[in-house]
């Protein structure tokens, strides 16, 4: 009896771990930016959003790596917090008052796109 029981319990945790993985998600996108500080701005902004586990950005590449709970939030919501704070993304435009306030190392050159989504 001992041992059915804990079967079950084994069964029952390896179910639980099981369903919330599916709901982890990662995603890569481009962020534009130039240094050290707009790398620690860009992963700060990506993590104030609830369900982000994970943000990693490399100035080199201009790539952000981003994990998240995708029952909690999804990519755009990531990259729309990410523009808040100045750095333009593949699907938002940053505003351009909060861009011009940024330190002087962190203006990098905006890519002319009209297909990218203005914060509001």
């Amino acid at each position: 009896m001992k041992t059915k029981i804990n079967l079950l319990l084994g069964v029952m945790l390896f179910i639980g771990i099981t369903a919330s993985a599916q709901d982890s998600k990662t995603e890569e996108f481009k962020v534009y930016g130039n240094c050290g500080m707009c790398k620690t701005r860009i992963e700060k902004a990506a993590k104030t959003i609830d369900g982000v586990s994970m943000a990693e950005w490399d100035k080199t590449t201009k790539m952000a790596k981003v994990s998240f709970d995708a029952g909690k939030t999804n990519v755009l919501e990531i990259q729309k917090a990410i523009a808040k704070v100045g750095h333009d993304t593949d699907k938002y435009k940053a505003d351009d008052k909060v861009y011009e306030k940024l330190p002087g190392c962190c203006l990098y050159d905006r890519p002319v796109t009209k297909d990218k989504m203005d914060i509001k």
